[in-house]
Protein backbone atom coordinates (compact mmCIF):
# COMPACT_ATOMS: atom_id res chain seq x y z
CA UNK A 1 0.00 0.00 0.00
CA UNK A 2 1.06 3.48 -0.71
CA UNK A 3 1.49 6.13 1.99
CA UNK A 4 -1.03 8.80 1.48
CA UNK A 5 0.03 12.07 3.07
CA UNK A 6 -2.74 14.58 3.03
CA UNK A 7 -1.75 18.00 3.48
CA UNK A 8 -4.27 20.16 5.04
CA UNK A 9 -3.82 24.39 5.15
CA UNK A 10 -5.53 26.44 7.58
CA UNK A 11 -5.37 30.16 6.39
CA UNK A 12 -5.53 32.33 9.69
CA UNK A 13 -6.62 35.74 8.41
CA UNK A 14 -6.76 38.93 10.69
CA UNK A 15 -9.32 41.98 10.00
CA UNK A 16 -10.51 44.64 10.91
CA UNK A 17 -8.67 45.56 13.95
CA UNK A 18 -7.29 49.16 15.54
CA UNK A 19 -4.17 47.62 14.45
CA UNK A 20 -4.29 45.23 12.77
CA UNK A 21 -2.04 41.96 14.38
CA UNK A 22 -1.50 38.49 13.70
CA UNK A 23 0.67 36.51 14.78
CA UNK A 24 4.65 38.36 15.13
CA UNK A 25 3.29 41.25 12.39
CA UNK A 26 1.79 44.36 13.28
CA UNK A 27 0.45 46.82 10.81
CA UNK A 28 -0.84 50.51 11.07
CA UNK A 29 -3.00 51.82 9.82
CA UNK A 30 -6.02 49.31 9.47
CA UNK A 31 -7.51 50.85 6.40
CA UNK A 32 -6.56 53.08 3.59
CA UNK A 33 -8.88 54.93 1.71
CA UNK A 34 -7.85 57.35 -1.43
CA UNK A 35 -10.42 60.00 -1.89
CA UNK A 36 -10.04 63.60 -3.16
CA UNK A 37 -6.75 64.50 -4.63
CA UNK A 38 -4.66 61.56 -2.36
CA UNK A 39 -1.75 58.83 -4.56
CA UNK A 40 -0.16 57.86 -1.66
CA UNK A 41 -0.59 56.16 1.76
CA UNK A 42 2.46 55.05 3.82
CA UNK A 43 2.04 51.35 6.02
CA UNK A 44 3.99 50.58 9.27
CA UNK A 45 4.82 47.12 9.24
CA UNK A 46 6.68 45.95 12.70
CA UNK A 47 7.78 42.76 13.74
CA UNK A 48 7.01 42.03 17.29
CA UNK A 49 8.21 38.61 17.66
CA UNK A 50 11.72 36.88 18.74
CA UNK A 51 13.13 36.11 15.30
CA UNK A 52 13.64 37.78 11.80
CA UNK A 53 10.65 37.12 9.61
CA UNK A 54 9.85 37.66 6.37
CA UNK A 55 6.51 38.79 4.92
CA UNK A 56 4.97 39.15 1.00
CA UNK A 57 2.18 41.25 0.16
CA UNK A 58 -0.62 40.81 -2.31
CA UNK A 59 -3.80 42.13 -2.98
CA UNK A 60 -7.17 39.76 -2.64
CA UNK A 61 -10.92 40.24 -3.15
CA UNK A 62 -14.04 39.95 -0.90
CA UNK A 63 -17.59 40.38 -0.98
CA UNK A 64 -19.31 40.75 2.22
CA UNK A 65 -21.70 38.77 3.51
CA UNK A 66 -25.69 39.84 4.95
CA UNK A 67 -24.01 38.71 8.43
CA UNK A 68 -20.63 40.65 7.59
CA UNK A 69 -18.16 37.62 6.92
CA UNK A 70 -15.78 38.16 3.57
CA UNK A 71 -15.95 35.83 1.20
CA UNK A 72 -12.79 34.86 -1.25
CA UNK A 73 -13.92 36.30 -4.91
CA UNK A 74 -12.24 35.84 -8.27
CA UNK A 75 -11.23 39.39 -10.00
CA UNK A 76 -13.98 38.51 -13.12
CA UNK A 77 -16.95 38.64 -10.65
CA UNK A 78 -18.13 41.83 -12.98
CA UNK A 79 -20.73 42.41 -10.01
CA UNK A 80 -18.14 44.71 -8.36
CA UNK A 81 -15.42 47.19 -8.74
CA UNK A 82 -12.24 46.27 -7.85
CA UNK A 83 -9.29 48.95 -6.46
CA UNK A 84 -6.27 46.73 -7.58
CA UNK A 85 -6.32 47.60 -11.09
CA UNK A 86 -5.52 51.26 -9.52
CA UNK A 87 -2.99 50.40 -7.05
CA UNK A 88 1.09 49.65 -6.96
CA UNK A 89 2.38 48.25 -3.56
CA UNK A 90 6.30 48.21 -2.98
CA UNK A 91 8.24 46.51 -1.93
CA UNK A 92 6.16 43.61 -2.11
CA UNK A 93 8.48 41.22 0.24
CA UNK A 94 9.37 42.79 4.01
CA UNK A 95 12.38 40.74 6.14
CA UNK A 96 12.40 42.41 9.77
CA UNK A 97 14.18 41.56 12.26
CA UNK A 98 13.08 41.30 15.73
CA UNK A 99 11.25 44.32 16.85
CA UNK A 100 11.74 46.64 13.96
CA UNK A 101 9.69 48.34 12.08
CA UNK A 102 9.36 49.72 8.26
CA UNK A 103 7.74 51.93 5.92
CA UNK A 104 5.72 50.17 2.91
CA UNK A 105 4.17 52.98 -0.15
CA UNK A 106 0.74 52.16 -1.94
CA UNK A 107 0.30 54.16 -4.47
CA UNK A 108 -3.22 54.85 -6.03
CA UNK A 109 -3.40 55.74 -10.38
CA UNK A 110 -6.19 56.73 -11.20
CA UNK A 111 -7.85 56.35 -14.77
CA UNK A 112 -10.12 59.05 -16.64
CA UNK A 113 -12.69 56.64 -17.55
CA UNK A 114 -13.31 55.37 -13.94
CA UNK A 115 -17.47 55.15 -12.90
CA UNK A 116 -18.42 57.31 -10.03
CA UNK A 117 -18.36 55.43 -6.58
CA UNK A 118 -16.00 53.19 -4.33
CA UNK A 119 -13.39 50.54 -5.98
CA UNK A 120 -11.97 48.12 -3.00
CA UNK A 121 -9.75 45.43 -2.86
CA UNK A 122 -8.01 44.05 0.43
CA UNK A 123 -3.68 44.13 0.98
CA UNK A 124 -3.18 40.26 1.97
CA UNK A 125 0.29 39.90 4.01
CA UNK A 126 1.64 36.30 4.32
CA UNK A 127 3.84 35.00 6.95
CA UNK A 128 6.64 33.44 4.57
CA UNK A 129 7.99 30.90 7.43
CA UNK A 130 8.23 27.09 6.94
CA UNK A 131 5.26 26.02 8.51
CA UNK A 132 5.62 22.13 8.14
CA UNK A 133 5.05 20.29 10.78
CA UNK A 134 8.31 18.43 12.49
CA UNK A 135 9.02 15.27 11.32
CA UNK A 136 7.42 14.82 7.60
CA UNK A 137 10.45 14.20 6.06
CA UNK A 138 11.39 11.29 8.57
CA UNK A 139 8.10 9.92 7.91
CA UNK A 140 7.90 9.78 4.54
CA UNK A 141 9.80 6.52 4.50
CA UNK A 142 7.48 4.63 5.68
CA UNK A 143 4.90 3.30 3.03
CA UNK A 144 2.23 1.87 4.37
CA UNK A 145 1.08 5.06 6.78
CA UNK A 146 -1.84 7.43 6.69
CA UNK A 147 -0.27 11.07 7.15
CA UNK A 148 -1.93 14.12 8.22
CA UNK A 149 0.04 17.11 7.91
CA UNK A 150 -1.37 20.37 9.14
CA UNK A 151 -0.10 23.80 8.09
CA UNK A 152 -1.01 27.00 9.40
CA UNK A 153 -0.48 29.72 6.80
CA UNK A 154 -0.87 32.99 9.16
CA UNK A 155 -2.09 36.37 7.27
CA UNK A 156 -3.41 39.92 7.48
CA UNK A 157 -5.63 41.77 5.39
CA UNK A 158 -6.52 45.55 4.96
CA UNK A 159 -8.97 47.05 3.32
CA UNK A 160 -8.14 49.73 0.38
CA UNK A 161 -10.19 51.63 -0.92
CA UNK A 162 -10.34 53.91 -3.94
CA UNK A 163 -13.32 56.48 -4.40
CA UNK A 164 -13.90 58.21 -8.20
CA UNK A 165 -16.53 60.66 -9.02
CA UNK A 166 -19.49 62.21 -6.27
CA UNK A 167 -20.09 59.97 -3.91
CA UNK A 168 -22.81 59.75 -1.34
CA UNK A 169 -23.60 56.77 1.09
CA UNK A 170 -26.88 57.18 3.83
CA UNK A 171 -28.20 54.63 6.26
CA UNK A 172 -31.19 53.24 8.21
CA UNK A 173 -31.65 50.98 11.00
CA UNK A 174 -34.66 48.46 11.44
CA UNK A 175 -35.64 45.31 12.89
CA UNK A 176 -34.41 44.95 16.15
CA UNK A 177 -34.83 42.27 18.44
CA UNK A 178 -33.80 41.07 21.91
CA UNK A 179 -32.22 38.38 22.28
CA UNK A 180 -33.30 36.09 25.31
CA UNK A 181 -31.96 33.37 26.76
CA UNK A 182 -33.29 31.98 30.45
CA UNK A 183 -35.07 34.94 31.30
CA UNK A 184 -31.81 37.12 30.30
CA UNK A 185 -31.51 39.35 27.37
CA UNK A 186 -28.20 38.34 25.80
CA UNK A 187 -28.01 40.23 22.35
CA UNK A 188 -29.88 42.73 20.29
CA UNK A 189 -30.28 42.04 16.79
CA UNK A 190 -30.97 44.51 14.11
CA UNK A 191 -30.38 45.61 10.66
CA UNK A 192 -28.03 48.52 8.91
CA UNK A 193 -29.76 49.24 5.58
CA UNK A 194 -27.20 51.58 3.08
CA UNK A 195 -27.59 53.17 -0.08
CA UNK A 196 -25.27 55.06 -2.09
CA UNK A 197 -22.87 54.25 -4.03
CA UNK A 198 -20.16 54.28 -1.32
CA UNK A 199 -19.22 51.75 1.72
CA UNK A 200 -19.93 52.95 5.05
CA UNK A 201 -18.07 52.49 8.54
CA UNK A 202 -18.97 53.44 11.95
CA UNK A 203 -19.81 52.25 15.41
CA UNK A 204 -23.21 51.14 17.09
CA UNK A 205 -23.75 52.48 20.47
CA UNK A 206 -26.60 50.84 22.24
CA UNK A 207 -28.16 52.66 25.41
CA UNK A 208 -30.94 51.74 27.92
CA UNK A 209 -32.98 54.78 28.86
CA UNK A 210 -35.49 54.09 31.67
CA UNK A 211 -38.62 55.56 32.16
CA UNK A 212 -37.24 56.67 35.18
CA UNK A 213 -33.89 57.20 36.19
CA UNK A 214 -30.27 57.65 34.60
CA UNK A 215 -29.64 55.94 30.89
CA UNK A 216 -26.56 54.14 30.66
CA UNK A 217 -24.40 51.96 27.77
CA UNK A 218 -25.19 47.84 27.64
CA UNK A 219 -23.46 47.68 24.17
CA UNK A 220 -20.60 48.64 21.56
CA UNK A 221 -19.39 47.29 18.51
CA UNK A 222 -16.67 49.28 16.91
CA UNK A 223 -16.28 48.85 13.10
CA UNK A 224 -19.22 48.12 11.89
CA UNK A 225 -19.05 48.05 7.59
CA UNK A 226 -21.21 47.68 5.49
CA UNK A 227 -19.50 47.04 1.97
CA UNK A 228 -20.76 47.91 -1.80
CA UNK A 229 -21.98 45.00 -1.98
CA UNK A 230 -24.63 44.87 0.08
CA UNK A 231 -27.76 47.00 0.82
CA UNK A 232 -28.56 45.36 4.01
CA UNK A 233 -26.10 43.49 6.85
CA UNK A 234 -27.76 41.65 9.80
CA UNK A 235 -25.77 42.94 12.64
CA UNK A 236 -25.79 41.46 16.88
CA UNK A 237 -24.89 43.35 19.59
CA UNK A 238 -23.45 41.21 22.82
CA UNK A 239 -25.27 43.23 25.86
CA UNK A 240 -24.07 44.22 29.04
CA UNK A 241 -25.99 45.05 31.96
CA UNK A 242 -24.75 47.01 34.50
CA UNK A 243 -25.38 45.80 38.27
CA UNK A 244 -28.39 46.92 39.41
CA UNK A 245 -30.14 47.58 36.25
CA UNK A 246 -33.61 45.99 35.25
CA UNK A 247 -34.10 46.51 31.33
CA UNK A 248 -37.41 46.91 31.53
CA UNK A 249 -39.93 49.84 31.50
CA UNK A 250 -38.22 52.13 29.38
CA UNK A 251 -36.58 51.86 25.58
CA UNK A 252 -33.23 50.85 24.01
CA UNK A 253 -31.96 53.47 22.04
CA UNK A 254 -29.12 52.31 19.02
CA UNK A 255 -26.76 55.14 17.19
CA UNK A 256 -24.90 54.42 14.12
CA UNK A 257 -21.96 57.27 14.17
CA UNK A 258 -19.00 57.86 12.71
CA UNK A 259 -15.42 56.24 13.73
CA UNK A 260 -13.48 57.49 16.81
CA UNK A 261 -11.04 59.66 16.09
CA UNK A 262 -13.53 61.55 13.22
CA UNK A 263 -15.94 64.14 13.00
CA UNK A 264 -19.11 62.90 15.27
CA UNK A 265 -22.08 62.06 13.00
CA UNK A 266 -25.41 60.44 13.61
CA UNK A 267 -25.60 58.09 10.66
CA UNK A 268 -28.75 56.24 11.83
CA UNK A 269 -30.52 56.26 15.19
CA UNK A 270 -33.66 53.79 16.22
CA UNK A 271 -35.19 53.14 19.46
CA UNK A 272 -37.24 50.00 20.86
CA UNK A 273 -39.80 50.00 23.69
CA UNK A 274 -39.12 47.09 26.38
Amino acid sequence: MKRLLFVVVLLIVGINLKTSAQGDLLITPKRVVFEGNNQKAELTLMNTGTDTATFSISFRNYKMTDDGKLKLVETSDTLQMFAEPYLRIFPRKVTLPPQEAQLVVLQCRRKIDMLPGEYRSHLWFRDEKDNRAQGVEKASLDMNQLSVSIIAIYGITIPVIVRAGIVNVSATISDLKLEVREDTIQNLKLTINRTGNISINGKLTVDYIPNKGKSCEIGLLNNVVVYTNLVKREVSVKLSKPPGVNLKNGKIKVRYTTPDKTKYMVYAEKDLDI
